[in-house]
């Protein structure tokens, strides 16, 4: 109960902190709000579908957003300020990629957090997406090893830095839906689902608040490698 409980009183905090401090609109600027209407809109869902190949079978990864524009500075804004209400703004994403996934009977398990960046935040951001979304997320994964940061790196040396560094536990017969920020690669993903199955769940699919572009302006680059400094 008290790390639920402390985990509310501190996504509470931020919350009012938003309200004290000024702010200004997470997409554009704008002074004195949080997010503003154009930018809102922008964050309407716009579902796209990938597969991802991982051991025992490629899984079908379904996102609410593109990794662009507002929905990449809302992301940023929530990793690197602390600007946890925010999160409610891409809610919709992650429901409705959940919807075209069609699995509203399985369990939620995000993406695992680092020790370091759990620390500095004080918040998971893949479980904070999951909360806003409706749904309750279920902590099946856990890092069984340190990865290296992965900016820069090729899809294949991604792949080799994530390998087999998630293990899951109490997966045994269970119906599962990965959850996670962004989708890049698809290693990271990948990996999950690996250690997912490997303990004995039943991956229906993987979905995520957005995904990258397949061509990223160099000015997209730069914010994926800002964004990926910080998971």
């Amino acid at each position: 109960m008290m790390p639920d409980f402390a985990r509310v009183v501190r996504e509470a905090c931020a919350d009012a902190l938003a309200l004290i401090l000024p702010v200004s609109c997470a997409g554009c600027d704008e002074p004195d709000v949080a997010l503003c209407e154009r930018c809102a809109l922008a964050l309407t869902p716009d579902p796209t579908r990938q597969l991802v190949e991982a051991p025992g079978g490629a899984v079908a990864v379904w996102s609410g957003l593109a990794f662009d524009g507002v929905a990449a500075r809302v992301l940023r804004v929530i990793k690197e300020e602390g600007r946890t209400s925010l999160a409610v703004a891409l809610g919709p994403a992650i429901a409705e990629a959940l919807a075209r996934a069609g699995a509203a009977d399985a369990v939620l398990v995000p993406m695992p957090t680092s020790r370091q960046a759990h620390r500095r935040r004080g918040y998971r951001v893949p479980e904070l997406l999951v909360r806003r979304s409706g749904g309750r997320p279920v902590r099946l994964l856990r890092y069984a090893r340190r990865t290296s940061d992965q900016r820069g790196l090729d899809r294949d040396a991604r792949a080799r830095n994530v390998a087999h560094s998630l293990v899951a536990a109490d997966a045994v017969g269970r119906r599962v839906v990965v959850v996670d920020d962004v989708v890049t690669t698809g290693a990271s993903i990948a990996e999950a689902v690996r250690a997912l199955r490997a303990a004995g769940a039943d991956v229906v699919a993987a979905v995520t608040a957005a995904a990258t572009p397949r061509r990223r302006s160099t000015a997209g680059e730069r914010l994926l490698d800002a964004f990926e400094t910080h998971r």
